[in-house]
This record gives structure tokens, sequence and C-alpha cells, in this order.
């Protein structure tokens, strides 16, 4: 996700036909309640959440991992979205990609124990679903390729890789990338009990100011008959959903087991000013447009089983207020079967601008908000170091005003 370096969220101006697979939203039978999404998003990433040092034996990563399900029981909540492949590495012994550097400080290091098993039983165990949270594209936070494990995909194919913004990403536009990508995520799903497949707002990366992401060869070589290097790249991205949706729905998980799909974007599709059918706001990243992500289609589509638009603006907020997009998404997801909730900024409780942020109830504020919406079926709240600290007391608050009862399992 990008909520590490979009302090500012990006709301301030910044200067072909194809074949895709079909795949129809499953949808509870009818008049079935459907059950409450009240979420936290896991990062690993960075040791962002977790965990808290690569210096930790395993015993003590094991430790704080329950901690955080244990605060996520105690703030009644279900889901948990657990971040397994943070940079083209993984939380478990993958045949593809090397250990993450997050649990060691050197990528490719055994830690001595599997944390995307232990993280599944330990959720499970306390009535809390684990949906596995992957980025696709991104390969390092650094453009340095000698950095990686020896042995890592991007080195032995250095040419699906590329520099952008002082990162590396593997490059959308390659279907050898794609291909790669998806077998890399469903070997988690083929070898554990995960409840779902989550997707962050990392498509094609987000635009830096004077820097060209230096797709020109793949665009030679695969995007005849397209409109232009845009809808070419847009192909790319619904490739990657519609393809990952169909996998997912006719493979399954270990056992046998239903697998959800999900998407947690930024919550700009398009602008108005740019596009009649988008939303009254004037974002300075809209996500078909920047980042290729036609998230709209993707629900229309029915490749989705959920999707989490990351509202991270408070209500009133001229440039992306919370009280037009959460409508805006309702009317969009209404009658697909896909399911809506809300991702909300609970890391940004306390901060001082805008002024909203400074009151511990604004947060509350969106679930009542949210309660007229009936296509809204819950939140899902950044980050799991925050659900823990509530520095500002706003997580408390929800929980006082919203969450009563424990959460449905």
């Amino acid at each position: 996700m990008r909520h590490i370096t979009r302090r500012g969220f990006a709301v301030a101006a910044l200067g072909a036909a194809s074949s895709l697979v079909t795949v129809g939203a499953a949808a509870p039978a009818d008049g079935a309640p459907r059950r409450e999404m009240r979420g936290m998003w896991l990062a690993t990433v960075a040791n962002l959440d977790w965990p808290s040092s690569t210096k930790l034996q395993p015993a003590a990563q094991q430790r704080e991992l329950r901690a955080h399900f244990d605060t996520a029981v105690a703030r009644k909540l279900n889901t948990v979205f657990f971040q397994v492949r943070p940079t083209a590495d993984a939380l478990w012994p993958s045949p593809y990609e090397p250990w993450a550097q997050c649990l060691t400080g050197q990528q490719g290091r055994d830690p001595g124990w599997d944390p995307l098993d232990f993280a599944v039983r330990e959720a499970h165990r306390r009535n809390l679903e684990l949906h596995a949270w992957f980025n696709p594209y991104r390969v390092a936070n650094h453009t340095d390729p000698g950095r990686l494990t020896a042995d890592h995909p991007a080195r032995r194919h250095p040419d699906w890789v590329l520099p952008y913004g002082g990162k590396l990403y593997y490059n959308p536009g390659l279907p050898e990338v794609r291909g790669f990508v998806q077998d890399a995520m469903f070997d988690a799903v083929r070898r554990y009990d995960i409840d779902g497949v989550h997707f962050d707002d990392y498509f094609y990366p987000y635009p830096v100011k004077g820097e060209d992401f230096d797709d020109d060869a793949a665009f030679d070589e695969f995007g005849s008959g397209f409109r232009g290097r845009a809808a070419w790249r847009r192909d790319n991205i619904d490739r990657l959903v519609s393809e990952m949706a169909a996998r997912l729905r006719d493979g399954r998980g270990r056992a046998g087991r239903r697998v959800r799909f999900g998407v947690s974007p930024f919550a700009v599709w398009r602008n108005r000013a740019t596009d009649p059918q988008g939303s009254r706001t004037q974002a300075g990243v809209q996500t078909y447009d920047d980042l290729y992500a036609d998230t709209r289609r993707w629900v229309r589509e029915g490749w989705l089983d959920y999707l989490v638009p990351q509202v991270y603006w408070p209500l009133g907020f001229s440039a992306a207020d919370y009280a037009e997009l959460v409508p805006w998404w309702a009317r969009t997801v209404n009658g697909t079967g896909v399911d809506l909730y809300i991702g909300e900024a609970l890391y940004k409780a306390g901060d001082a601008q805008p002024p909203a942020w400074r009151d511990p109830a604004e947060i509350s504020r969106h679930l009542t908000f949210a309660r007229d919406y009936p296509q809204v079926g819950g939140h899902v709240y950044f980050s799991a170091k925050e659900v823990a600290r509530d520095r500002a007391g706003a997580m408390a608050r929800v929980v006082r005003d919203h969450y009563a009862a424990a959460a449905r399992s």
C-alpha cells in the first residue's frame, strides 16, 4: 500500500480490444446475511507493523504476531490482511522467491519457522479470517539488483525489471512476468488455509514527476492494436486481475476451500472533470489514468469478490470528500455481487492537518455515515500497529460506538 509515502495523499494537482476472462462474482444466497467486515491490515514491508525488528528470534516474532491477533479480537475485529509478499519475496518457504528480508534483515535467510502457516493457525484459532496480502510487481525499495539474493528471479531475468522512482519493479507489460507473479502468489493459495487473496493499490507505480516508466521495448513488442500506451497498460493490469480471479475460482485453495479475491485501490477511479462517470473529486492521482488500474471495470465484470477502496480523507475534505466517495463506490458495486468495504486511515487520526483528523470521533463518524449505504459491508483499518496503540483514541471510539457486540465469525 502507499501508506508509507502518501502522507499528503496526492490530492493536490500533480504536474484495443482484449480477450479477458469474464467470471461472475460470488454472491450470498437470497436472503442470506453478509458477514460484516471488521478488518485491519498487518504490514510487513520495511517492518512497518511486524516484526518490530529483524533481530528478533522466532519465539519473539511469534509473540508479537499473537499480540496483533489478540488486539484484533480485543477491538472486536474479525479479519486480518497479512502482507506475505512485500517485495517479491515471501513469508513462507516459496519455491519461487526468497525468504523476505523483513524477517531476518537478510533476504533469502531462512528464519527457522513458517510465518504464514503460523499466522493462519493463530488467526483461525481466534475465529479471525486471514487474507494473504500480496504486492504483485514491486521488487525492491531501492534500485540496486546486486542487493537481491543471487538466485532472485529479478537477477536471473534482468529483462523483467525496471527502475523507477528509486525502486525496482517487475514490468507488467511482459506476459512471462504476469504468469510468474501469479504462480508465485498461487503457491500460497495451494499450500495454506488462507481465506482470501488481497492486492493493494500498487499496479503500475505511482507517478514520479520528471521520470518515465521505460517500458518502450515491451510496448513495441506487445502493444500493437491498442489505442496508445495507456490502453495497453490498462489491458496488462486487467489481465492480471481477470486471470487471477479465474485461477482462484477454478483451482480453489487447499483442500478445495473457497478463497475470496479482493483489491484495496486508491479510492479515486477518475475525477468527474476527466470522465462524467467519475467522482466529484479533484484528486491528483486517478487509478484509471495514473496506475492503469480500471477498478470500476473489475467490479462491473465481476472479477472481484470484494473491494476495499482506501478512502483516506475526512468528511468534508474538498479535494476528496469521504461523503462523495463512499456513495460513489456504493453506486458502483450496487447489483454486481461484489462486496464493498471501506478502507479507513486510522494512522491519520490525531494529525494536525486537515483539522478534522484532530477529532478522535472522525472515523466513528465515517462508520455512522456509511451505515446509510447498504452496499457498504464493513471497514478495514490501516494498520495493525495503529489499531494497537490507538494514539488518538479513535479506534476505541469506533469500538464503543459501533462494535458493542463481538464480530460474527
